[in-house]
């Protein structure tokens, strides 16, 4: 019999949910009866739609539909109440007194319980304010197979044919932050062509048929706060009165952006014409009555109102000449926008909730020593990129009004663009909304979304991590969060491998998002440029990346294949279409790289990558096109834009071959790593080691040349000792390693000579090293080629102090685990005495090469002070010379910054002296908590390094 029991003391412990049978059970759907929904006809307008929702709900599940009422009938079958905790028709059945006044002051929670009523049985599923009914409701039918993104990712509902929940009482926690949602932002791409076009053609844009469905998706997240949509594609919020009849409906508490005082749309609704400059210093009459226009209108909503003034779009305040007025213009706003809030409503003020947002240049008038009523929520913002740039210090805490995030999954604007694929890497997310948890800015959290798809999984996590953050206080919990999601979308199915595919998936773009692959910025705009992978050095970071997608890409296909038809449109968008265009963009450019790089060593082979790097481009189209024609039969029509704002990465790409006359008898080599000194010497070999590196012949015109090794070691360990190029085998890539006992029984010598024998003969020199490390060699770093590379986590010694410390963060960064330096929420340590009381960690390093001014790298997550109390400093100490202080702080939009973000890589240099061959120690010392250090280079040689990360250098 296929049946599904429900044992709600799991309804918050995982996605699933499904527990054994058991003997004491509430029968939702049985083989022939199927219980009915009451609903309290003197409830909230969303107990109705909750309880119509949660039938339909049913009816996917079993193709059963429930009755839906407001009244208890006399049949015998069993009841699902759902109403507010206080309400007449829960408590005829329900004690209040019976529960506890903890719970039932918690806002947006709720309760399971079942009773007896003769011979019947009543589920009880009550909230304690109508939010927390709907979540009850939409919780259990998560519970039961009914996935959010039912309707919004086409995600299947399992079939059963019965439904059991256990008689065991639940009660829901309070949602850890207060109000949590999403900002529809830049819409012009994808959400809003599809409500015109495809979904709401009547509407011709986003109108109250789009928005119901966007807000019960925001409930089926348990969310409750919308920024409603506001580009110059799109009409007002308030445009259609639908949409704030709809919002009150739904209860979802309605929001403006930063940019957006009083929930007005200045972008539609500011006429300049008609209304002269959106300016409080030149046209304050005006604003005034814009602003007390909406008040009025909006004073029953359930809102959020935005307090202070920006420009018109996402710009500084007009009319203002210096910090200081800007900052008196903007108190006097305040006090103004106050008064209206007064007046229109029938609240206290400070009970009216209001955000001052301090996004961009806000930031600086704040700290200009304004004075912010305490009740109003400061919103803290990330710098567009996932790293916030300040949170709320010791004072900021105490605040009544409490603070805040806003926080981007989707971006438009400088240094570029990312708002065609979501690719925020989960564990970024998970650490910088967790430091805001843990500095106490829990009021209001709000997510960027760009067009809600295909940021899907993003706004999930950021959704539960917002209603429960418990769960999330270990890092490693995002990787169990991740794969609990793609089970609850598949049943379970390839929930593993799919995890796996989408860890890898956003630890690419971590290094690289596929938007920026182009090397281009904008605002202003520039060209593409080739990128800063060599195909020439640390073993062929282009080829590596290629090959990594490849990786991906079957993988994918393979899930594909095996995936039941079912799920292939949910696999398709959730899945399919982000890893495949990550993909094809990233060898849209490295196939560039290969063909401009090659082509100026006068490769044949150029032309070749030229073809396909062209060929990538129109695979995006391609796929592109599927998502909007195909899936879901056309559903989707619209919603998929491969090229946002027409930004030159997107476009096809231009590809210049240098296609001069070349001597046609000539086999060409390009040898790893090799400068223009050792052209013929491949990288040095270090005893021991299991390194191998590569040599490439090629030829340079049509013409076929036969080629073989010659005197080589029985040591030596080649992929291929002879061949011929041609025009369909241009070229051959011979890898070189070493046996390690036969290299010791040969004598172990230290130079050796290999002959590659063709038209001409080329010599080729192997050289090999060796170090004496006496003692423990497991977290010992030696040189090798000039480098030292060493990751933060393999430290040889640590040193806390009390609850100070370096804490592993395990899965982020390019390394995959940070050092970070905790706790975020006390003030920095003292900078005098740091090498005798501050915490360090510490390692060992063997160097060979002689050099007064190395450079040692420290390489950190790029993230902002955690408060304005705190900066980004460590301490370095090389060897017993003094202890230099660096900061990994960056300001406003400069070139660091831009480099950091577009890489997710900060970089510190400094000299140090290596005057001795030998053992060193090198210790990071502990100054400013939320430091997090990734990796470190000692560049010996001043040569320059990898854009990817390079293997450590151990013994």
């Amino acid at each position: 019999m296929n049946r599904k029991v429900i044992f709600f003391i799991l309804l918050y412990s995982s996605f699933s949910g499904i527990g054994q049978e058991s003997k004491k059970e509430f029968e939702i759907a049985g083989k022939d009866e199927i219980s009915s929904i009451i609903y309290d006809e003197n409830g909230s307008s969303l107990d109705s739609i909750s309880a119509y929702l949660f039938a339909e709900d049913i009816l996917k599940i079993t193709n059963k539909k429930p009755e839906v009422s407001t009244s208890i009938g006399k049949d015998q079958v069993n009841y699902i109440l759902i109403g507010e905790l206080e309400s007449p028709m829960i408590t005829k059945f329900l004690d209040p007194n019976a529960v506890s006044e903890e719970f039932k002051n918690q806002k947006e929670s709720f309760l399971y319980k079942v009773i007896n009523q003769g011979n019947k049985k009543i589920l009880i599923i009550a909230g304690t304010d109508p939010r927390g009914t709907a979540f009850g409701v939409f919780n259990l039918s998560e519970k039961l197979g009914v996935s959010p993104w039912n309707w919004w990712a086409d995600v299947p509902v399992q079939k059963q044919q019965e439904i059991f929940v256990e008689s065991t009482d639940f009660y829901s926690k309070e949602p850890s932050v207060e109000y949590r949602g999403i900002f529809l932002n830049d819409e012009d791409w994808g959400l809003q062509p599809w409500a015109e076009h495809t979904f709401e053609p009547e509407v011709g844009d986003i109108g109250p048929k789009t928005y119901s469905k966007i807000f019960e998706l925001l409930l089926r997240l348990k969310a409750n706060t919308i920024w409603p949509a506001m580009h110059p594609s799109t009409r007002a919020f308030f445009h259609y009165p639908g949409n704030p009849d709809m919002a009150s409906k739904y209860h979802i508490v309605l929001g403006s952006s930063h940019a957006e005082p009083m929930l007005r749309n200045n972008v539609d609704e500011w006429k300049h014409n008609t209304m002269g400059d959106f300016s409080y210093v030149s046209n304050e009459e005006n604003v005034y009555n814009y602003w007390e226009e909406r008040v009025k209108e909006s004073s029953q909503l359930d809102a959020i109102y935005t307090i202070g003034m920006r420009g018109v779009h996402d710009s500084g305040m007009e009319g203002v000449k210096s910090v200081e007025q800007a900052a008196q213009v903007l108190s006097g706003v305040i006090k103004d926008q106050r008064k209206l809030l007064e007046q229109y409503s029938s609240e206290p003020i400070s009970e009216i909730p209001q955000a001052f947002t301090v996004y961009k240049e806000v930031l600086d008038l704040y700290d200009s020593g304004m004075d912010i009523p305490d009740d109003i929520t400061i919103i803290w913002t990330d710098d567009n990129y996932g790293y916030i740039r300040r949170l709320s210090d010791e004072n900021e805490r105490q605040r009544a009004g409490g603070g805040g995030v806003y926080y981007h999954a989707s971006y438009w604007g400088r240094p570029h663009d990312y708002l065609w694929l979501s690719s925020t890497h989960p564990g970024l997310i998970r650490e910088e909304m967790m430091k805001a948890y843990k500095t106490g800015d829990k009021k209001i959290w709000i997510l960027n979304v760009g067009d809600i798809k295909p940021a899907e999984y993003n706004m999930q996590l950021f959704m539960d991590m917002a209603y429960d953050v418990s769960r999330f206080e270990d890092p490693q919990y995002v990787d169990k969060h991740l794969e609990s999601f793609y089970k609850s979308v598949f049943d379970g199915n390839f929930a593993k491998e799919i995890a796996d595919l989408k860890t890898n998936y956003y630890q690419l773009a971590f290094e690289r998002k596929p938007e920026f692959m182009g090397w281009s910025q904008t605002e202003p705009t520039t060209s593409i440029d080739t990128t800063a992978y060599s195909p020439f050095s640390w073993g062929d970071e282009v080829t590596a990346r290629i090959n990594e997608y490849d990786t991906l890409e079957k993988k994918v296909e393979e899930i594909q294949q095996k995936l039941p038809e079912k799920y292939q449109d949910a696999f398709f968008q959730l899945v399919y279409y982000p890893v495949k265009g990550a993909s094809f963009m990233n060898k849209k450019f490295l196939f560039r790289d290969l063909a401009i790089k090659y082509n100026q060593e006068k490769r044949l082979e150029a032309q070749n990558y030229k073809e396909l790097s062209l060929q990538y481009y129109d695979s995006i189209v391609a796929l592109t096109e599927r998502y909007n024609e195909d899936i879901a039969e056309g559903k989707w029509q619209d919603m998929m834009d491969m090229q946002p704002r027409g930004l030159p990465v997107y476009l096809k790409p231009e590809i210049k071959l240098n296609n001069s006359e070349v001597s046609d008898d000539e086999l060409g080599i390009s040898v790893e790593h090799s400068g223009k000194s050792k052209k013929s010497q491949l990288p040095i070999f270090y005893q021991g080691a299991k390194d191998s590196y590569f040599f490439d012949l090629f030829i340079k015109a049509a013409k076929s040349i036969d080629w073989q090794i010659g005197n080589k070691p029985d040591w030596l360990l080649l992929t291929k000792s002879q061949g011929s190029l041609d025009s369909a085998n241009p070229s051959e890539r011979i890898k070189v390693s070493i046996d390690w006992e036969k290299w010791k029984e040969s004598g172990a010598p230290r130079y050796s000579e290999l002959s590659i024998n063709s038209s001409k003969t080329i010599r080729l020199t192997i050289e090999i090293h060796s170090y004496n490390i006496n003692g423990n060699s497991k977290n010992t770093f030696i040189e090798k080629n000039g480098i030292v590379s060493i990751y933060a986590e393999n430290y040889s010694d640590k040193r806390d102090s009390g609850e100070f410390g370096w804490e592993k963060m395990a899965g982020l960064s390019y390394s995959k685990n940070l050092m970070q330096s905790l706790p975020l929420n006390e003030n920095p340590l003292d900078t005098f005495q740091i090498a005798e009381k501050n915490p360090y960690l510490e390692y060992d390093i063997y160097t060979e090469t002689l050099a007064e001014d190395a450079e040692l790298i420290v390489n950190a997550l790029p993230t902002h002070p955690l408060t304005n109390n705190h900066s980004l400093r460590i301490g370095v100490q090389w060897d017993d010379n003094p202890v230099k202080i660096i900061d990994f702080k960056t300001y406003g939009r400069s070139e660091e910054w831009k480099q950091n973000v577009l890489r997710n890589l900060a970089k510190k240099n400094i000299n140090v002296n290596i005057g001795k061959k030998g053992k060193h120690t090198l210790r990071i010392y502990m100054i400013d908590e939320g430091v997090a250090i990734d990796f470190i280079y000692l560049n010996l040689l001043d040569q320059s390094l990898p854009y990817s990360i390079l293997p450590e250098t151990k013994p």
